[in-house]
């Protein structure tokens, strides 16, 4: 759960997460990435770990990024399975958890917004240039890219993540997709975030986004041709050995 400057948002976003463990009966751990924020976020969390035990808390003195604090609190993470929810309660945690039992037949879960009027009619037509941009420069055809996506954490071992902020999203899509690695795409709700502004629209996350893509397309086309490697304890490749079995 990254978060920065989010004192009003993070203890209904905490809250959400320990409800759908709840319901869903999931064992499950919180990784809170506070990064670099001037606000009371990181007090306010230090206030759920008495009552929660399962919650860690991870500072990072500066602002990293999104996708840096992803990255972090990936690798401090226990669990066999990963996903971020954002501290800002704009993403309804039983929305994605609800779809682990497809993690027995695939590694990745991408979901994809089905209630899209939640958002600006200027934000939707951003995210579908920005959908129709990936697909098109990398021959892939998903419905979204920048959602909560599941992942398998030992698919995640080789990959190196570059990109620090909002792109990260869509690199490790690619990279992990290029692999083979066997996904699925799930309808998810998205709820109207509590309080402040997106960060994601920024000029400054705007220029991270074109310098990761810049970095992918060079990556995918010019710079990785080595044979990509999948992970044995993966259900791609447990899928693949039963395949060649028969």
């Amino acid at each position: 759960m990254p978060a920065l400057n989010e004192e009003n948002n993070i203890a209904n976003a905490i809250e959400n997460v320990v409800e759908a463990f709840h319901k869903l009966g999931v064992s499950g751990e919180i990784v809170v990435l506070n990064d670099g924020s001037t606000d009371r976020t990181a007090a306010i969390v230090e206030g759920f770990m008495g009552k929660y035990p399962f919650i860690q808390l991870i500072c990072h003195e500066k602002p990293q990024g999104i996708g840096a604090s992803y990255w972090d609190g990936i690798w401090k993470s226990e669990g066999e399975i990963v996903t971020m929810i954002p501290g800002d309660g704009e993403n309804d945690t039983y929305e994605v958890l609800r779809y682990l039992p497809l993690m027995d037949h695939v590694d990745i879960v991408i979901p994809f917004i089905y209630n899209r009027n939640v958002r600006s009619w200027s934000r939707r037509l951003i995210s579908k240039l920005y959908k129709g941009i990936i697909n098109l420069s990398f021959g892939m055809l998903l419905n979204y890219m920048n959602g909560n996506v599941i992942y398998r954490k030992c698919i995640l071992q080789d990959i190196t993540l570059k990109s620090r902020g909002f792109f990260y999203q869509t690199e490790l899509l690619i990279k992990t997709l290029k692999h083979g690695y066997l996904y699925a795409e799930v309808p998810c709700a998205l709820q109207q975030r509590g309080s402040g502004r997106s960060k994601a629209l920024t000029f400054k996350s705007l220029l991270r986004v074109i310098r990761g893509y810049l970095y992918m397309v060079g990556t995918v086309y010019l710079f990785d041709k080595k044979n990509r490697r999948i992970a044995p304890d993966s259900v791609t490749a447990l899928r693949h050995r039963k395949l060649e079995e028969k």
